[in-house]
């Protein structure tokens, strides 16, 4: 296997280039005082972290941003291909771009993100949205100002498809969208092709940073106030293992946490084939590590989580949350589920909903099954009808209610460690606990940002209510 440091490389000097000549040419397309930028990002946190280094190049760039697209210079989609429904809002938003872009011909329009990695929907993009002047995959991040540079200059359609999975690109800007919670990617890629996920496909095969960038970016992140640090990859269990003589994922997570200061860290997403119970132990031994683990388990079903290539059985699964329980006190559990996949039967999708009630999530993101095109998931035989599989995932959310409504209800008189994070209506703060709880609480607005204790009053289903101590 090859060393990871042999596959890295800084893109840094060449980009700068790039950027310094697309400030020079916005100066003269610019429609303001300075030039624009419209970013909406589409599904997971990964997506975000990827946005955040297109905001640092355009920052760099000059470039101020906006919330809304009329006024941009340049408007751009990162996009997600792991739901249906995330890619039907894309090409709603989009086409509601042709009138701004007839009447402001200047603007570039680009489109980017695990979408673009798929050739039908590039096609699409191609032939039905002729006023879109850039597109790129997710492997084309890295020289993201010189494919801007090109489509300014040229004035020709940019299209940049590829799967250079081998090759971890380091150096780029980025701009963080918050100023006490944060991403930080460690990994990039899968290799376990669940074989509903489009992921591998979109997201190429694994790549792992190299550990000292990682916690260098983690102490810089501390050192500048960050409370809430999130680590990401595809799966994060497996991190280490394209690196010749490297770390696991439980050392990295351990040589984190040593780092001193005041924050929380969580991580995701986790898959249970890889989850060891060094990982567990770490979590509990942790002085920093939040006390939440998102284990997705998908389906409590063993033949279909077979048919998912998942890799593990309930048993397994099982023995892992128990074991946890045990080591981790006060631990929040969360998972992801996928209700009526193809051949699944309503006897398989009850021993999800035993699995549900023997755990006792405090919260779970639920799907029905969304074929994705080029998984051998999308070619298996699916004959439930999707009206019944809506009452089963209704079914779900019933059982579910029930249990974090009990879970939190639990909780009233702790006294919790909060993260407080935002105002939301009539004045009333929202924060999260280190188990990913959130709490509402009135407080005043100067403890954004910051860690306060908080007495639990009263509970509604998944969501705490509380009081300053």
């Amino acid at each position: 296997m090859s060393s990871e440091k042999n596959l890295i490389e800084n893109v840094s000097e060449k980009q700068t280039e790039y950027i310094n000549l697309i400030a020079e040419i916005m100066e003269v397309r610019k429609r303001g005082e300075k030039p624009l930028a419209y970013i909406r990002t589409y599904g997971c946190q990964q997506n975000v972290a990827d946005s955040e280094k297109i905001k640092g190049m355009l920052a760099n760039a000059g470039f101020g941003f906006v919330d809304a697209p009329d006024d941009a210079d340049f408007i751009l989609f990162n996009t997600c291909a792991v739901r249906e429904h995330a890619e039907d809002r894309v090409f709603g938003n989009v086409g509601a771009l042709k009138n701004l872009k007839r009447r402001h011909p200047q603007i570039l329009i680009a489109l980017c993100g695990c979408m673009m990695e798929q050739e039908h929907i590039a096609n699409i993009i191609y032939k039905s949205f002729p006023f879109v002047g850039l597109v790129f995959g997710t492997h084309s991040l890295h020289h993201f100002p010189e494919l801007v540079y090109n489509s300014l200059v040229n004035g020709k359609r940019v299209f940049e498809r590829g799967n250079d999975d081998s090759k971890l690109y380091e150096g780029l800007p980025i701009k963080r969208d918050g100023t006490f919670k944060g991403w930080l990617p460690i990994m990039y890629g899968c290799n376990n092709f669940c074989t509903y996920c489009i992921v591998p496909y979109v997201r190429g095969r694994e790549r792992s940073r190299e550990k000292d960038l990682i916690v260098e970016e983690a102490r810089d992140m501390i050192k500048n106030g960050y409370k809430d640090i999130t680590l990401l990859g595809q799966n994060v269990n497996s991190y280490g293992k394209t690196i010749e003589n490297g770390v696991n994922f439980s050392q990295l997570l351990r040589e984190i946490d040593s780092i001193d200061g005041d924050y929380w860290l969580r991580f995701m997403t986790s898959h249970p084939k890889d989850c060891s119970m060094e990982l567990i132990d770490t979590i509990a031994n942790g002085t920093h590590i939040s006390r939440h683990l998102h284990l997705p388990f998908q389906s409590g079903s063993d033949r279909i989580l077979k048919l998912m290539n998942r890799h593990y059985d309930r048993k397994k699964y099982l023995e892992i949350i128990n074991y946890a329980k045990e080591k981790i006190d006060g631990l929040s559990l969360t998972s992801d589920i996928i209700v009526g996949f193809p051949g699944e039967t309503y006897d398989d999708f009850k021993e999800t909903l035993s699995l549900i009630r023997e755990v006792e999530f405090t919260s779970l993101f639920t799907f029905i099954y969304s074929p994705r095109v080029g998984t051998p998931a999308a070619k298996m035989d699916d004959p439930i009808p999707y009206s019944e599989k809506s009452k089963w995932f209704q079914e779900l959310l019933a059982v579910q209610e029930e249990i974090a409504a009990k879970r939190c209800a639990s909780m009233v008189g702790n006294v919790e460690k909060v993260l407080i994070e935002d105002e939301g209506k009539n004045g009333i703060l929202n924060g999260r606990t280190s188990g990913n709880i959130i709490v509402e609480l009135d407080a005043p607005t100067d403890t954004i940002g910051t860690f306060q204790n908080v007495k639990i009053t009263n509970a509604r289903n998944w969501i705490l209510k509380g009081e300053l101590i």
